[in-house]
C-alpha cells in the first residue's frame, strides 16, 4: 500500500484539503463578503467541498510520484525528524 497507508500522508492531504476548502469559501464569497447575509451559502459550501475533494484526489494521484508525500514536487517529506 506504500504511502497511502501512512498516517502522515493522510495528515498532510487533510491539511491541503482544509486549505482548499477555505480557498473555495473565499472564492465563492467574492465581492459580496461585506454582506454575509446575502451570500448563497449552500452554493459556496458546495464549491468549497468540491475544492477539498479535488485536493484529496490529487494527493492520492500524486502518491508515489516525486518526493515522499502527497505533494508531487517540493521539499515536503513524510520521514521522521532526526
Amino acid at each position: 500500500m506504500g504511502e497511502l497507508g501512512h498516517w502522515k500522508f493522510w495528515l498532510a492531504a487533510f491539511e491541503r484539503a482544509v486549505k482548499s476548502f477555505a480557498g473555495g469559501i473565499l472564492t465563492g464569497m467574492g465581492s459580496n463578503a461585506i454582506n454575509l447575509t446575502e451570500l448563497d451559502w449552500p452554493q459556496i459550501l458546495g464549491v468549497a467541498s468540491f475544492y477539498a475533494l479535488t485536493s484529496i484526489l490529487l494527493s492520492i494521484v500524486s502518491a508515489g510520484v516525486g518526493n515522499s508525500g502527497p505533494s508531487s514536487f517540493g521539499p515536503e517529506q513524510l520521514k521522521e525528524a532526526a
